[in-house]
Order: C-alpha cells, then sequence, then structure tokens
C-alpha cells in the first residue's frame, strides 16, 4: 500500500534507537523526510546510516534533547514546517513512590507530557494552514495498563493522554490528526531492562524470566519495534485521515478490558 506520504517532512523524536527508530525508519521507506533526534551524536549518526540504507526518504541528524526548550528551537530551526511529528521520549526510571520527590515529578512530567505538549504547539497551526498534518505521540500500555513501578511514567503518560483528548478533535476538519500509539511489551533495550530488574527482584534467571511471561501472552512473544514503527506510519498516512482522538494500543492482546 503507497501511504501517500513521499516528500512529506516529519520530526521524529528519541529516534536514535528503539520505538522512535522503528518509526523513523518505517517513514523513511515511505519516501519521507526525516530528522531524527537524540542527545548523543554516535549513536544518533549510526541509527541515521542505518535509516538511509533501506529508506528513500532523506535522513538529518539533529543532535538535540527533546526534553529541553533549546533542544526543540534546534529541531524546528532544521525542520520549520514539519507535516508529521512523531513525539517520543525515555520513560522515566522505575521504582517505589516512597522514593520520588517533586524534582523526579517534575523531570517526568517536563520528559513525557509537558514536551510533547510543547511539539504540539510549535506544530499545529501550520499544519492546519497547509492543510495536512500528522501527530503521533507514543506514550504506553502503562496509560490504561498501570505498572506498580512505573508510577512516574503511569501519571506523566496519562496527564498527556488526557490534554489531547482535549485539543484533537477541532484540527481533524483541516486533515490534521492526533493519536496516541501505545506499546505494549515491544521487544526494545529498555524492556529487557526492566524485565531484569524484575527478575532479580522475584530471584529468578532474566532470561528464564522473560521467556515464561511471554508464553502466557497471546502471541507467545514480545512485540518486534518493526511492527510498531509500521503501525506509526499508517497513522501518519493520507488513508488514516479519520483516525484521530484516539489511544491505540499495540500490545499483541495483553489487555484484558473491553474499552
Amino acid at each position: 500500500m503507497d501511504l501517500g506520504i513521499r516528500d512529506r517532512n516529519a520530526i521524529v523524536c528519541g529516534s536514535s534507537r528503539g520505538l522512535g527508530k522503528a518509526c523513523a525508519s518505517a517513514l523513511a521507506n515511505e519516501g519521507v523526510n526525516v530528522w531524527i533526534t537524540a542527545r548523543t551524536e554516535a549513536t544518533l549518526h549510526a541509527a541515521a546510516e542505518d535509516i538511509r540504507a533501506t529508506g528513500s526518504g532523506a535522513v538529518h541528524a539533529i543532535a538535540a534533547d527533546v526534553t529541553t526548550e533549546a533542544g526543540r528551537d534546534a529541531l524546528f530551526a532544521a525542520c520549520p514546517e514539519p507535516d508529521i511529528i512523531v513525539n517520543n521520549a525515555g520513560g522515566p526510571p522505575p521504582g517505589d513512590f516512597r522514593d520520588w520527590d517533586q524534582q523526579d515529578w517534575f523531570d517526568a512530567v517536563n520528559a513525557n507530557m509537558y514536551s510533547a505538549i510543547d511539539m504540539v504547539k510549535r506544530s499545529l497551526d501550520g499544519m492546519i494552514e497547509r492543510r495536512f498534518g500528522r501527530i503521533v505521540n507514543i506514550t504506553s500500555i502503562a496509560v490504561k495498563l498501570p505498572q506498580g513501578e512505573l508510577g512516574l511514567s503511569n501519571g506523566a503518560r496519562a496527564g498527556l493522554t488526557g490534554f489531547i483528548a482535549g485539543i484533537a478533535h477541532e484540527p481533524a476538519k483541516h486533515n490534521v490528526t492526533i493519536n496516541n500509539l501505545l506499546p505494549g511489551f515491544i521487544a526494545t533495550e529498555r524492556l529487557k531492562s526492566l524485565f531484569a530488574k524484575r527478575a532479580v527482584a522475584a530471584g529468578e534467571d532474566p532470561d528464564t524470566y522473560f521467556e515464561a511471561f511471554f508464553a502466557k501472552t497471546p502471541p507467545g512473544r514480545p512485540g518486534d519495534p518493526d511492527e510498531f514503527g509500521a503501525a506509526c506510519a499508517f497513522l501518519c498516512s493520507q488513508q488514516a485521515a479519520y483516525f484521530t482522538a484516539q489511544n491505540i494500543l499495540m500490545d499483541g492482546g495483553v489487555y484484558p478490558g473491553t474499552f
């Protein structure tokens, strides 16, 4: 399927590895020009080379921290009129809420709520004027299925979800959509790190713990980042113009609820 977005311009945040890189790669494969960003230059430029090797869209690497004003300024200086925004930032560390202080909460809200809101603020009106825009916020299954040790993420991402619900409807008449894509257990470095900590806490071998957990899930395996990237690319497509203000859960059926 031709997604109809060749030669569009996309900013993909947190895209040197994991889910962000998979989304950038999927967009580049559709001929989208992508601006990828991360804080570590070596990792970022290696990711850019990987994406260029398979995609047909131009790939620009901007070393910046999207959770800072300066980082977002740098992104919009490089790509002032994005057609597509994929908001993504690393999740805050797991732990016990009793150990978190005010600064921990401020950092989590800044990284996983405010930064995405500011990216929307900077890009939305231009998209409306040009009569095309796709914004995808990568949040988490924790929005619908909170994890006890991920309280910082649960709170900040739920806050972003509520904010998006309030603003995503009006732009739709201008062919501008805003959706949240909720990854479940996708095989990234962060997932492996979280599961290793769970295994240690349970006194089990990490590999054995990992395999036993996924044996109980409907697909019997974790998700592949490329599957997630493909879903993101579809939400950015011409064909996805009737999807907006949605929270799309990609978890292999792990979430047990109806809604």
